[in-house]
């Protein structure tokens, strides 16, 4: 018999972008619902669930989020020009959701089972290719990433969650990507994506 998975419940954020384990995210507060979600996050330093939009919008009426979603940890908060409140997250592991209530104030909460976190592998060297990619979009797009050490690179699911954060893709894909539970297969789904991005 399989052994069961831990589960608990959490506010749940849908976004129209997905957050990766190990990924870094900005976020504008500004619905009371979502201040009430960083004041408790903060208080009992807990995490809240990040998931895709399936259905709906990141304002207003509840949306409809998938199924498997990343936990994000409040690192950082600010004060914007705008005169909202930012706050920067780092994405943790990932959980399905179970069943979710929507709260009088509109906010989501989640019961979630946990998934457990990717066994670390060395990138084979059939996809020495993405770990220079990767080197290419950090110089340009990722400078948060400047600064991870060298073994990173050799991490197969460090590589594909950053490759997939990183590149232009559609939503869905991203979602894909973040379902899928081999560091391998995800290396080899992203390496076929690439010829969609080659200049002809």
């Amino acid at each position: 018999m399989a052994a069961q998975l831990p589960f608990i419940e959490v506010p749940l954020f849908p976004l129209s972008t997905v957050l990766y384990p190990g990924g870094q995210l900005q976020l504008r507060i500004f619905e009371p619902r979502y201040l009430d979600l960083v004041r408790e996050c903060t208080r009992t330093g807990s995490a809240f669930g990040v998931c895709l939009i399936l259905e709906g919008r990141e304002v207003g009426v509840p949306a409809l989020p998938a199924a498997v979603g990343t936990l994000a940890r409040i690192t950082d908060f600010n004060h914007r020009e705008d005169g909202l409140l930012g706050i920067a997250t780092e994405g943790g592991g990932r959980f399905r959701v179970l069943r979710t209530r929507v709260r009088s104030d509109g906010l989501l909460r989640g019961e979630v089972e946990l998934w457990p976190n990717e066994a670390s592998q060395e990138v084979p060297v059939e996809f020495a290719l993405l770990q220079t990619i990767l080197e290419r979009l950090i110089e340009t797009i990722g400078p948060q990433w400047r600064h991870a050490p060298r073994s990173s690179y050799d991490d197969a699911g460090w590589l594909g969650f950053r490759l997939a954060e990183l590149l232009p893709l559609a939503g869905e894909e991203q979602q894909q990507l973040l379902e899928m539970t081999d560091p391998l297969q995800r290396l080899a789904a992203l390496r076929d994506i690439l010829p969609r991005f080659q200049k002809g």
